[in-house]
C-alpha cells in the first residue's frame, strides 16, 4: 500500500470514531448531561471538539509513523492492535457515559482506555520515539478526563 494511502486511512480512522461517538453525544440545554452536578473546574462545552480533534490528528500521525516504518511485522501488529483496541475503547466511552448514562461503568471503562494508551505509547516507543510522544497529549487529556468522570460520578452519585 502507498504511503500516501496509510496517511490517509491513519488520519481517517480516529475521525470516524470521533464523529461516531459524537452521534450518541448528547450535551444540549435539556439533555441528560446538563442536569448532572459538574466540578468548577469542568470545561465549558465548546473546548471538547478542537481538543479532541487535535488528539484524533495526532493518534492519526502517530499510527501512520509506526504503520509506514521498516520494522518486523512482529514487532509493528501488537503495537497496530492496541492502537485499534484503544481507538474502540474511546468510540465505547462515549456510549456508556452519555448514551447509558453510566458514569461509574463510564470511569471504569476509561482506566482501561487510560491503560491501553499507555501500553500503545511504550509499543510505539520501541518502534519510534515520534509517535511515543504524539500519543503523550492524549493519555494527558484521558488522564484529566478520567478525573472529570469520576468527580461528575460522586457528585451524582
Amino acid at each position: 500500500m502507498k504511503n500516501w494511502v496509510k496517511l490517509v486511512v491513519s488520519l481517517t480512522l480516529p475521525q470516524i470514531a470521533g464523529i461516531a461517538g459524537a452521534l450518541f453525544t448528547e450535551t444540549g440545554e435539556s439533555s441528560w448531561y446538563q442536569t448532572l452536578q459538574k466540578p468548577e473546574w469542568n470545561p465549558p462545552g465548546w473546548v471538547f471538539g478542537p481538543v479532541w480533534t487535535t488528539l484524533y490528528v495526532l493518534m492519526g500521525i502517530a499510527f501512520y509513523i509506526v504503520w509506514k516504518v521498516d520494522v518486523p511485522s512482529s514487532q509493528k501488529r501488537p503495537a497496530l492492535s492496541f492502537w485499534i483496541a484503544q481507538l474502540v475503547l474511546n468510540f465505547f466511552w462515549t456510549i456508556i457515559f452519555f448514551n447509558l448514562h453510566e458514569p461509574g461503568w463510564a470511569f471504569a471503562e476509561i482506566c482501561c482506555l487510560w491503560l491501553l494508551i499507555l501500553i500503545t505509547i511504550f509499543l510505539f516507543a520501541r518502534i519510534s520515539k515520534l509517535p511515543a510522544w504524539l500519543l503523550v497529549p492524549y493519555i494527558s487529556w484521558v488522564s484529566f478526563a478520567g478525573l472529570l468522570n469520576y468527580t461528575i460520578w460522586q457528585m451524582n452519585e
